[in-house]
């Protein structure tokens, strides 16, 4: 008789890989962390498991893959909302990083975003702030895979004292994660306003060098581009095809300006952009050529950003907001359907952290990274599109389980592995610090 770790009997199983797949009546098959086999379940019932579990009103998807977040900036959400880009960070994130943003800030902000996301569906995340070994520390703690942002700015921090001490420190994290298989690091210069030439051209060496890849913001808001202009008479996107940073191992965040010729040049360069919908909508930054981008053959995932400019890290929320934003700004009710934006916030994002040969699709030799929505609710019933139900009606309280590497994070709403009632009372003793 064949044997398993785990059994998982969905009444839907979306795979994401083939394109739009859904299987109905078929089974999960896991041994040793890994998808073994997908089978009918009549077939599946035959196998002896250590673990079974029995869904029958569930959707069995992959687990959701943030591609953009400041993890840790949860103990800042809503500390200084409806204001522009520019005015928010230097007149109140800043601030409130300099007096706060420690080691500790750092680990207990990064604990009270992975029980949100744990809860909401997200089993990886690509994380740039402060302190990445804190990042790194508790992403273990938490079972979640992550890319960890090896974090580059021009000035201070109570992390480093310049660039050179970034890319240090950097270093030293990195090698320090390197037999963690659930951990990776990806070099993240924050921003061309925030990071000199000489810096750029370091970590485009040692990302070159290392084979990780590079994650920045870039023309987030018309201001930013504007400010290039008057600065050195470049466009960013210009400065950083200049200095050879953008090929596939470059990440684009938020790209809400862009010209016909820099969609072109994203494609011929082969870089990712990561979509942050809700948090440019809050802070009026702009709206991605979404359309534009996937058309061109552009790669687009999807990221919340940080809980103080979203105010959320719900990817699940990100995913509808940005199917349905999609479509007005094409003015083509047909850009993004359903399988595609579910596409984005797993096997897109995924394949922009270079890892989609391991996660982002349910298929025999994956890692069995995978979460299920009830879809028993009113609010999603009855179901004639799996899918887009999923992207249009489904919540992220309807994550009932969450599975990283075979591993349960989360089983009937339930943490497992972290310590909620702890990690919550601690925020509230932070709240008390920062209070403005």
């Amino acid at each position: 008789m064949q044997t398993a770790d785990l059994l998982v009997f969905p009444r839907w199983l979306v795979t994401v890989e083939p394109a739009g797949t859904v299987l109905e009546h078929h089974a999960l098959v896991v041994r040793d962390g890994r998808i073994a086999q997908i089978l009918p379940a009549a077939e599946a019932r035959a196998i002896q498991a250590a673990e079974v579990l029995e869904l029958p009103a569930h959707a069995v998807m992959p687990g959701l893959v943030n591609i953009h977040t400041h993890s840790a900036m949860t103990l800042l959400r809503g500390i200084a909302d409806d204001l522009p880009l520019m005015d928010w960070l230097q007149n109140h994130i800043w601030p409130a990083e300099g007096a706060h943003a420690n080691r500790q800030f750092c680990v207990d902000g990064l604990r009270l975003a992975c029980c949100e996301m744990i809860r909401g569906g997200t089993t990886s995340f690509n994380d740039m702030y402060f302190f990445p070994d804190a990042s790194a520390q508790v992403a273990a703690e938490s079972g979640m895979r992550a890319s960890i942002g090896l974090i580059m700015i021009d000035f201070p921090s109570a992390w480093a004292s310049g660039p050179d001490e970034y890319l240090h420190k950097g270093l030293e994290v990195h090698d320090s994660v390197r037999g963690n298989p659930l951990l990776r690091t990806v070099f993240a210069p924050h921003a061309p306003y925030t990071v000199s030439d000489k810096p750029l051209l370091e970590v485009r060496k040692y990302a070159t060098e290392l084979g990780n890849g590079i994650h920045m913001h870039v023309h987030e808001t018309a201001g930013e581009v504007e400010m290039a202009l008057q600065a050195g008479g470049k466009r960013p996107w210009q400065r950083l095809k200049e200095l050879e940073l953008l090929g596939p191992d470059f990440i684009a965040v938020h790209m809400t300006q862009l010209t016909d010729q820099e969609i072109a040049e994203a494609a011929e360069f082969g870089v990712h952009v990561a979509h942050c919908p809700e948090s440019n909508l809050k802070l009026a930054s702009g709206f991605a050529p979404v359309g534009k981008l996937l058309a061109a053959g552009v790669n687009v995932a999807l990221g919340t950003d940080g809980a103080a400019s979203n105010n959320d890290l719900d990817l699940l929320g990100e995913l509808r907001t940005a199917a349905l934003l999609a479509k007005a700004v094409s003015g083509d009710a047909r850009t993004l359907p359903a399988a595609q934006a579910l596409h984005m916030a797993t096997l897109g994002g995924a394949r922009a952290l270079g890892m989609d040969a391991v996660t982002g699709s349910l298929v025999p030799g994956k890692s069995a990274d995978f979460i299920a929505v009830d879809l028993s609710a009113a609010a999603t019933q009855p179901v004639y599109n799996v899918q887009s139900q999923l992207a249009y009606a489904a919540g992220r309280d309807q994550v009932t389980h969450s599975y990283v590497a075979g591993r349960a994070l989360m089983r009937e709403r339930q943490l497992l592995a972290l310590d909620e009632v702890a990690i919550l009372a601690r925020a509230q003793e932070w709240r008390q610090k920062i209070k403005p």
